[in-house]
C-alpha cells in the first residue's frame, strides 16, 4: 500500500510537470525520457548511473548479462547512427535494460524478489526523471518569475561580509589552476554523490533489502524539493546580478571587482532564460548531505567528504554562483530534509519531529529575514552575522545530538531479563 501511494504521488508530480513544460512550448521529463528509448539521449553517463544503482539488487553474474546487454544495444545503435549521419551519443542500452529489468520483475518475479527488483529499478529510473525533472523546474523559475531578489539577497550578505566577494577575487588572482580545479570539483559531485551511494547499497544483492537510509535518497529529496524554494524566492547570483554573465540584463558589471550600489533593495526584471536557482544553494546541500553520510566510512572516504564540502563551498562562492546567505540556507534544507530522510528509518518519535521542525523554522525564518530584514541585516552586521552563525550552528548541533542519541538507541542492544528459574518463588511486595 505504502509503495503503491508513492507511485500514485511520484506519477501525478511527473505528469504536473509535464503539463506545464509544455504550456511553455518544452517538453517535459516524461517526454524526454521517452523520447531517449530511440532517439539520441542528453546524457549517457547519466542513463549508466541509474543502471548501476538498478544492479545493486543483481547478483554479480547478473550485472556483468546486463552490463553486456547495454553496451551490446548501445554498439547497435552507435552503428545506425554512424550510417546515417547522426550523433554518436550513447546511453539507450543502459535504458532499455532498467526497462527490460522492470518487465522481468513484473512476469517473472512474485514476492520479495519482485518488490526488491522494482526497488532497483525505481531507485534507477528517480535517478534519471530527478536530473531531468531539475532541468524542467529551472526552466519554469526562468519563465514564471520575471523579477529576482537579487538585491535583498546581496544586501541582506553584508552581515557575512560578503563572501562571494572576497572568494571570487581570492579565485580570480589564482586563476587558472584554481579556475579548472574548482570546476572539476563542482562538475562532479554528482559522481562523487554516485560512488558513496553504491557504496552504502553494495550489501543489497546479498542481504536482499535496502538499507534504511542511505545518500541517494537524500540527494533524490533535495533536488526535487528544493526548486519549489526557487519559486518562492527566485534570484540568479552575484555573476548573473551583478557580474558579466548577465550582460544587458545585470544591474551593474562589478562583480568580484567591487560591491554594488544598491540603495534600497527591490525587484529587479531579468531575461526569461537564467535560471532563479540560489536561494538555497542546492550544491551546498548535496555537497553537505555527501559529507554527512562518509562519515561511517573508512578514513579515505571522511576525508574526501571533507575536501567535496569544502571544495563545493568554495567553488559556489569564487564562481559567483551564489551569495553567502544561500550558503546558509543550504545547509539548514540539507539538515532539515536529511533528518526527515532518517525519521523514516528510525521512526516519527518526539526527538525526530523536534528535529525536522526545528530545521523548518529556522529555514523559513531565514528567508524572512533575507527578504523583509536585508537593510537591517546590513546596517548592524555585528549583530545579524554572528546571529545568523549561531542559528546555522543551532541546526548543526541539534542534529548531530539528536542523530548520535538514534545511532547508540540502533547499536547498543537492549538488555533482556534472565529467565526465572520455574521454580522460583515469586518476590513478596
Amino acid at each position: 500500500m505504502f509503495w503503491s501511494a508513492a507511485g500514485v504521488v511520484t506519477l501525478v508530480f511527473f505528469v504536473a510537470l509535464e503539463i506545464v513544460a509544455r504550456r511553455y512550448g518544452q517538453l517535459g521529463p516524461l517526454t524526454v525520457q521517452a523520447r531517449e528509448v530511440v532517439l539520441v539521449p542528453r546524457s549517457g553517463p547519466l542513463l549508466y548511473a541509474g543502471l548501476a544503482l538498478t544492479m545493486v539488487v543483481l547478483t554479480w553474474r547478473q550485472r556483468a548479462v546486463a552490463l553486456a546487454c547495454a553496451i551490446g544495444i548501445d554498439l547497435v545503435f552507435l552503428l545506425v547512427r554512424l550510417v546515417v549521419g547522426g550523433s554518436l551519443q550513447f546511453g539507450n542500452g543502459a535504458l532499455w535494460v532498467t526497462l527490460g529489468l522492470a518487465v522481468l520483475a513484473v512476469v517473472r518475479r512474485t514476492g520479495a524478489e519482485r518488490l526488491l527488483l522494482l526497488k532497483g529499478v525505481g531507485l534507477g529510473m528517480l535517478l534519471v526523471l530527478g536530473h531531468k525533472t531539475g532541468d524542467t523546474w529551472l526552466l519554469i523559475t526562468s519563465k514564471t518569475r520575471p523579477d529576482v531578489l537579487d538585491p535583498y539577497v546581496a544586501t541582506a550578505d553584508h552581515a557575512l561580509a560578503n563572501p562571494s566577494w572576497l572568494v571570487g577575487q581570492v579565485v580570480e588572482a589564482t586563476n587558472p589552476f584554481s579556475g579548472h580545479f574548482l570546476h572539476l570539483v563542482y562538475g562532479q559531485l554528482p559522481l562523487a554523490a554516485a560512488l558513496v551511494g553504491l557504496y552504502q547499497l553494495r550489501n543489497v544483492a546479498a542481504e536482499r533489502r535496502f538499507p534504511a537510509h542511505h545518500l541517494v535518497r537524500t540527494f533524490l529529496a533535495i533536488g526535487l524539493l528544493g526548486p519549489a524554494i526557487y519559486m518562492i524566492f527566485p534570484v540568479v547570483g552575484p555573476i548573473y546580478a551583478y557580474g558579466a554573465e548577465g550582460g544587458q540584463w545585470a544591474a551593474a558589471n562589478v562583480w568580484p571587482d567591487a560591491l554594488p550600489a544598491i540603495g534600497v533593495p527591490h525587484p529587479i526584471p531579468f531575461d526569461e532564460i537564467t535560471p532563479r536557482n540560489c536561494m538555497p544553494s542546492l550544491h551546498t546541500a548535496w555537497a553537505t548531505s555527501l559529507f554527512i553520510h562518509t562519515r561511517k566510512g573508512s578514513r579515505g572516504m571522511r576525508w574526501a567528504g571533507t575536501f567535496w564540502l569544502v571544495a563545493t563551498l568554495t567553488a559556489t562562492l569564487g564562481f559567483g554562483y551564489h551569495y553567502g546567505v544561500d550558503l546558509v540556507a543550504g545547509v539548514v534544507f540539507a539538515l532539515t530534509i536529511e533528518a526527515a530522510m532518517r525519521a523514516f528509518a528510525h521512526g516519527w518519535d518526539v526527538s525526530a519531529t523536534r528535529l525536522v521542525s526545528y530545521g523548518t523554522v529556522v529555514f523559513t525564518a531565514l528567508l524572512i529575514a533575507y527578504r523583509w530584514l536585508p537593510t537591517e541585516m546590513a546596517a548592524y552586521p555585528w549583530a545579524f552575522g554572528p546571529l545568523l552563525l549561531a542559528l546555522l550552528g543551532s541546526v548543526i548541533a541539534l542534529y548531530a545530538r539528536t542523530t548520535a542519541l538514534w545511532d547508540q538507541a540502533e547499536t547498543v542492544p537492549v538488555s533482556k531479563p534472565a529467565p526465572r528459574p520455574a521454580d522460583a518463588q515469586p518476590e513478596l511486595a
